[in-house]
């Protein structure tokens, strides 16, 4: 089984119909999520999300991203960027700005993502984000701020 493949099983997973508060519907996604990742992955993603460090930071036009409070630092969590041909789809990979992610997904290829994108979609999923709504400015601040 190719890469692409394993990544649109994950998307399936992390993207089921709905994951209400029920205490099953929870534990068959956590179920989900040990499939693909280990324990500790998991574990990370999981305290990130309950600690409130996931900022859905979005535009007025629709444009969103992700700032996790990690322990050593703040990461921007790209989702990768919407279709335009094809709706609920993405046209790029998601991306983390974290040194884990570089390594352990992009270059050793030993994990799918980090624990900051993990975390961003589990928060995601479950509704659990801080919600910030930010103009051009705040955006070309953040963006900035990764480049440099």
């Amino acid at each position: 089984m190719d890469r692409s493949e394993v990544q649109r099983m994950l998307s399936a997973a992390l993207n089921p119909p709905d994951v209400d508060s029920e205490e099953d519907d929870f534990e068959e996604f956590l179920e989900k999520l040990r499939f693909f990742f280990s324990e500790n992955l998991v574990l990370a993603a999981l305290d990130l999300v309950d600690r409130e460090n996931v900022i859905r930071l979005s535009t007025p036009w629709g444009y969103s991203h992700f700032e996790i409070l990690g322990s050593t630092g703040s990461y921007t969590v790209f989702p990768g960027f919407p279709s335009t041909r094809e709706p609920g789809k993405y046209d790029s990979p998601p991306f983390c700005t974290c040194p884990a992610f570089a390594y352990a997904v992009l270059l050793s290829k030993s994990e799918l993502m980090c624990k900051h994108l993990l975390a961003a979609a589990i928060a995601r999923k479950l509704s659990q984000c801080v919600e910030r709504t930010i103009g051009k400015a705040e955006l070309t601040e953040v963006s900035s701020r990764q480049c440099s």
